[in-house]
């Protein structure tokens, strides 16, 4: 059986928190796409950890984590990702790795610095991880597969010939310093070293796992909105971050994954440029910001303070029906217990039209939030494990934003740690 965790929105939605619950319950947790540039906070036993590219699985003796073809893999960083969740205490996970997914070179992160000097003021607010320059090679197919490591003579041929075409940006386009084939060929030596007693055909071992009756979990980065078909593009990821795509960077059949838990915020956040309908600024977001997530709305790969802004219906709705939703996960409820009104985004004005349907991007720049408001429940919900303890107004809001999102919510986050859980209609 296989499960997909995956983000509604914009990303930060605590989809970490809630693959590191189902993992315990699971065999095999498999991350499908994205590299580095996106973090999953988790609190568990062990202590908080930021995990960038580890799957949120790796904390239990009894699972494997797979680094499927789909992912950006940033070797080095890998390595020192687990090196450090070791170092705190962690067993040593069981990583495999796919000999088909493609290595995120040094020059990819160089050139995405690069270009977003060069672009200033209409940057695309990258995390500068390299992301973008990687997909754009992979598949202009000047991309280097982990397999490619092991064929030293064709490696290093085909270095010399792709750094050839690099130095002509470097030079005429970015006026930078030109990149060294033999630095890059010896790097990529190390990096075989690192990875060689990981490499495996992950398809292969998914297909017999399966086959075996083991319980799969794909874990998602970023949510719908950063995805480059139906996000908000250009301000997007370069991978699909929909659930269907786990099926391609996994290498399992689609009618494999039975179940689609989508992760959905109960207020929003964002990192990074792009539109935003339901916004918030100033004090009101500050305040937002200070209470929200475990320490505060910052992003766990790049630090920087989180876009705040209300629920938002219409976006959240739309993210839930192109991730194919067969459950929502509601996280951070007990974020909102300071508030006396909760207003909530329930359709956007576009040119004095009001409409509940997620429009295009051009669309999407005019578009005004509407709102309708309910009443807070201005207590602590932190500690409660039954939905029924839940103050009214609480459930009541569960319960709306439920029946906008016309996908039932199954479980209501409450706080940061592991088992910080309210199961609802299960």
């Amino acid at each position: 059986m296989v499960r997909a965790v995956v983000g509604a929105n914009w990303g930060d939605e605590g989809k970490g928190k809630i693959t590191d619950m189902l993992a315990e319950d699971s065999d095999i947790i498999v991350r499908f796409q994205g590299g580095s540039n996106a973090g999953h906070t988790i609190v568990n036993d062990y202590g908080k950890f930021a995990l960038h590219i580890l799957p949120s699985g790796v904390f239990y003796n009894h699972t494997t984590s797979i680094i499927g073809n789909g992912v950006a893999l940033n070797i080095p960083y890998l390595f020192k990702e687990i090196e450090d969740i070791v170092s705190k205490g962690v067993p040593r996970p069981k990583i495999l790795v796919s000999d088909r997914a493609q290595i995120l070179m040094p020059y990819h992160i160089l050139f995405d610095k690069y270009e977003e000097e060069r672009l200033g003021g209409r940057s695309f607010g990258s995390t500068k991880s390299g992301i973008a320059p990687f997909y754009s090679d992979k598949y202009a197919k000047i991309g280097f597969q982990v397999s490619e490591l092991f064929d030293e003579e064709g490696l290093k041929e085909k270095v010399y010939r792709i750094v050839e075409t690099k130095n002509v940006l470097v030079e005429h386009l970015y006026h930078k310093e030109l990149i060294d084939p033999e630095e890059i060929y010896k790097t990529l030596m190390e990096y075989k070293e690192m990875v060689a007693p990981y490499v495996c055909d992950t398809a292969a071992y998914l297909h017999d796992a399966l086959k075996n009756g083991k319980k799969v979990l794909l874990e998602g980065q970023l949510g719908s909105l950063k995805d480059p078909d139906f996000g908000i593009y250009p301000m997007v990821t370069s991978s699909s971050t929909l659930a269907a795509y786990g099926a391609i960077g996994a290498g399992i059949a689609p009618y494999e994954i039975k179940d689609i838990i989508t992760v959905v915020k109960a207020y929003s956040s964002a990192v990074g440029a792009g539109e935003f309908v339901s916004e918030i600024f100033g004090e009101e977001a500050d305040e937002l910001r200070r209470r929200g997530g475990d320490g505060g709305e910052y992003g766990a790969t790049t630090g920087r303070p989180r876009r705040m802004g209300w629920f938002d219906a219409v976006a959240s709705r739309y993210g839930c029906r192109v991730q194919g939703a067969t459950e929502a996960v509601l996280t951070v409820l007990d974020v909102l217990g300071y508030l006396d009104t909760l207003p909530v985004c329930v359709g956007y004005e576009i040119d004095g039209k009001v409409t509940k349907d997620f429009p295009t991007t051009h669309e999407l720049k005019k578009a005004k939030p509407v709102y309708e408001y309910l009443p807070g429940w201005k207590t602590d919900i932190r500690g409660i494990k039954n939905y029924e303890d839940l103050p009214e107004n609480c459930r009541k809001y569960i319960e709306f934003i439920e029946k906008e999102l016309e996908v039932p919510i199954t479980m209501v986050s409450n706080g940061p740690g592991r088992h910080d859980i309210i199961y609802k209609n299960k």
